[in-house]
């Protein structure tokens, strides 16, 4: 009886004796990003799930991602079968408002600069020795767009899927951190300060209805593997606009929104185990991923330069910073920059407009991609 009460003990502390470096290593990972969302506030929503997934997959012989284990269904489930990405695109859709936007249809244009990231990315990727799939994967987070990340990675490259959600949730939540020294270093004070005009007539009910049907048709005819993405993201904007379905648009944006990202968070926590993880493989993906959302931010500002320039000084450069997908982290960023050198400048929905725009980029970017990569027969 004392011998089995030894050993009964004894098995209450196997988890400490098979606790690795990789795991210490990768609880403080975890408690990294649980530190950038609680104390420091960057996206919250997301950097707490993935913090705590990543200390509980890291547990040993806790199984959370061996097969029947917790962690592993939500896994399967909702990132492998793609279901998690797409319901997460019905609840942004569903609080998207591409008014600016419509209002000033020729932003779109910063939206597509702002994805130029993806492909350069890509080439570098090729270049330092990734296959054709993992850079693409790799590519996408410049996309800066979580969701879209996860939906190619999980097709293509799911051996990255770990590397590359994090790299893309992270990146996202310190865009405050990233493009303002690159907003600055491209751009004269004369045209930081340059104020925009807003149209006086609002984008009629007519209008926002017809623009997610449209854009949905046109899209998904040039790039039909975009269609899941696309498609869910312009439903949940119809539904809005439309104005018929208020428990459904509601249910969108809160509760099923709300759900999947507590379980979407911790579903890329669990991919987060350090013996996989840790890798050399991994910093260079993180470091490219940086890159990516770099280049963005470069692409996007040149081209608002340009229009400026086009324009005869109408258009202020930094709002093609919000040409990317960080919805609306980057349009918040374009506002704080023109306010610190004009008070009175109001660029919040013009850099709305983009942000939006870059949305849309994003995903058709995505989507040609995999679209091509369909063509190629690798899909």
């Amino acid at each position: 009886m004392l011998e089995m009460i030894q050993n009964g003990l004894l098995s209450l502390f196997m988890g400490v004796g098979a606790l690795t470096i990789e795991n210490v290593i990768m609880f403080m990972a975890g408690c990294g990003l649980l530190f950038l969302g609680i104390r420091k506030g960057y996206e919250p929503l997301l950097l707490v799930p993935i913090g705590f997934g990543a200390i509980l997959v890291n547990i040993p012989l806790a199984g959370m991602m061996d097969e029947g284990g917790l962690l592993r269904h939500f896994y399967d489930f909702g990132v492998m079968n793609e279901i998690f990405p797409c319901l997460i695109f019905i609840g942004i859709g569903a609080m998207t408002d591409f008014a600016p936007l419509l209002e000033n249809p020729r932003i779109l244009l910063l939206g597509a600069a702002g994805q130029f990231g993806i492909f350069l990315t890509l080439l570098l990727a090729m270049l330092l020795g990734f296959n054709l799939l993992d850079s693409v994967a790799i590519g996408i987070i410049g996309a800066c767009d979580g969701p879209t990340s996860i939906y190619v990675t999980s097709k293509y490259a799911p051996h990255l899927l770990g590397a590359v959600s994090v790299a893309a949730y992270s990146y996202m939540s310190l865009v405050p951190l990233i493009q303002p020294p690159i907003m600055r270093a491209l751009t004269t004070e004369k045209e930081r300060t340059v104020r925009m005009e807003y149209p006086a007539k609002s984008v009629s009910r007519s209008m926002k209805i017809v623009f997610p049907i449209a854009v949905t048709v046109v899209t998904c005819l040039i790039a039909p593997m975009g269609a899941p993405l696309m498609g869910m993201l312009m439903l949940g904007n119809l539904m809005k606009e439309s104005g018929v379905v208020p428990r459904l648009t509601k249910a969108s944006e809160n509760e099923i929104a709300n759900i999947v990202t507590l379980l979407l968070g911790l579903s890329i926590g669990a991919t987060m185990d350090g013996a996989a993880f840790l890798r050399g493989q991994t910093l260079l993906i993180l470091g490219l991923g940086l890159i990516a959302i770099c280049l963005d931010t470069v692409m996007g500002v040149l081209f608002g330069k340009l229009m400026c320039w086009l324009t005869g000084g109408k258009v202020n450069p930094l709002i093609g910073a919000a040409g990317i997908s960080a919805y609306p982290m980057a349009a918040r960023v374009v506002q704080s920059e023109g306010r610190r050198y004009d008070t009175n400048n109001w660029l919040l929905m013009h850099a709305m407009g983009a942000n939006t725009g870059g949305q849309v980029g994003s995903i058709m970017a995505a989507g040609i991609m995999l679209s091509v990569l369909k063509g190629l027969g690798l899909g």
